[in-house]
This record gives structure tokens, sequence and C-alpha cells, in this order.
């Protein structure tokens, strides 16, 4: 990837009249011709027939799906997605794809962020409910979805630009696995506890840590499941696994460092 410029293709747009149109056509030509496949490094993403209900792109060489959202000014704590009924079914769905965010400037007509969620970051607690449509509207009582980012753990943010600054290939592949053991977590709730574990590290903001650190967490874990009465047991599990894959390392009795 060497450009950040959507405007190359500008041409695209004349046939277009809403801004929205124009955009979307942009974002759609600059992706095909600049992202590679975080999964596999192959730089040859494939377009999907604008009639494919999901997934925008995909790769050819290990079948990776990617759904593209764009942006202008800044990314922010939610984004704006489709039926919420949809996207709840989508995320048992073995085929739901990974999910691409480009956040552009109109001013330079640049990409200023584009960063993956891998889908296996996608659980249910992490999609809001909109208000239905009202009456009035086209598609009255129709209820939609907000994707909430600030959700879901940064490493969960696989940056390819970041503040229009190019991040190195290797980085971001490398990134990516670091991750996808989470998809030997069949179960959402099994999956969903990981990621609040690794959320709660994150909050520590620091590289080495202690169980007593993650325990300050423990009031907030109870209300996010109230169900578990042993709380202090499941953080204890959720550390043991992320450090047999790898996630964080073992230094000493009660203490762990982010690798």
């Amino acid at each position: 990837m060497k450009n950040i410029n959507l405007d190359d293709n500008i041409k695209l747009m004349e046939r277009y009249k809403s801004l929205s149109q124009k955009v979307r056509v942009l974002t759609e030509e600059w992706v095909k011709n600049e992202i590679y496949c975080p999964n596999c490094g192959d730089s040859n993403l494939e377009r999907y027939p604008n009639n494919k209900p999901v997934a925008d792109f995909f790769c050819k060489k290990c079948d990776e799906d990617y759904e593209l959202k764009s942006k202008s000014n800044n990314v922010g704590k939610k984004i704006v997605d489709g039926a919420y009924k949809a996207m709840r079914d989508r995320l048992a769905d073995a085929h739901n794809p990974n999910l691409f965010l480009l956040n552009y400037d109109l001013d330079s007509w640049q990409v200023s962020n584009f960063f993956v969620i891998p889908k296996h970051f996608f659980i249910s607690e992490i999609i809001e409910k909109r208000a239905p449509l009202s009456v009035s509207a086209r598609r009255a009582g129709w209820v939609g979805c907000n994707i909430l980012l600030s959700k879901i753990p940064e490493v969960g943010r696989i940056f390819f630009i970041r503040n229009k600054r190019i991040e190195a290939k290797e980085n971001v592949c490398a990134s990516w696995q670091k991750t996808l053991f989470l998809r030997e977590e069949k179960e959402a709730v099994a999956r969903g506890w990981l990621l609040d574990v690794m959320r709660c590290i994150e909050l520590i903001r620091k590289d080495g840590f202690t169980l007593a650190d993650v325990y300050k967490f423990a009031p907030m874990l109870a209300k996010q499941h109230p169900k578990n009465r042993y709380i202090k047991d499941k953080i204890r599990q959720q550390l043991q696994i992320l450090r047999d894959r790898k996630y964080i390392h073992f230094v000493d009795r009660g203490c762990y460092r982010v690798v």
C-alpha cells in the first residue's frame, strides 16, 4: 500500500449525483486497489457484486470476507449498521464478514484512518438496538443497529493507516494473527469472557500487571455477567487461557506481562 488519495479515481464520481454515492464508489475502488488481506497477506482482494447482501470484498486465496463502512471526520464510538435482527443472526454465522472501517478527510479526499475489526470480536454485547423508525417513515417500524466500537478491545482494531500514516504490512498481519485463537471459542459466552478480560488488561495501561490489578475490575465484570457468582475464579481461568494462547506471559506468581 502506497496511496491514501481517494481522488485518483475522481472520474468515477461523474455519473453520480449524491455525495454518498460518490463516496461509496471512490472508497470501494480505493480498497480494491490498495488493501491486502490481513489474514494471508494477499494483495488482490476481489469485490463482490453489488447485490451481495452482507460482504463487499473477499480474498480468493484464504476465503476471508470483508464488509466496508466509510465515515468522514472522526470514526467516533459507534458505527451505524443495518437491520438489528439481521446483524444478530449474522453473529452465529461462520461466514460473518470482518469489518473494514475507512475514515476520510472530505476536504483533501484522503484516507485518514483505515482499520479492520476481525469477525471474532463481534459478540452480541457490541450490537446496540436502535429505536424503530416512526410511522411516518418510508420503512415504518424498521429497527436498525449500531456497532459499539468503545466495547471492542484496542487489539481488535488493526490499523492499516493511522492519522494518514501507513503501517508496515508485517505489523498489520502480525496483529491479525495475535488474536486468531479467539475463533476457536465457538460459544459466544466463552469468547465474550475472554474479550472482557482482554479489555480489562488494556484498561490497566501497563505492559506488566498483577492478578490484583485485574481483580479491581471484578465489580464491573459482575454487572456484565450477573449469573456468575465466582468472578475472581473466572478471571483466573481467563488469564490461564490467555497465557496458554501466548497472548500474555506468566512472569511470577500473580504477575503477568502482555506479549
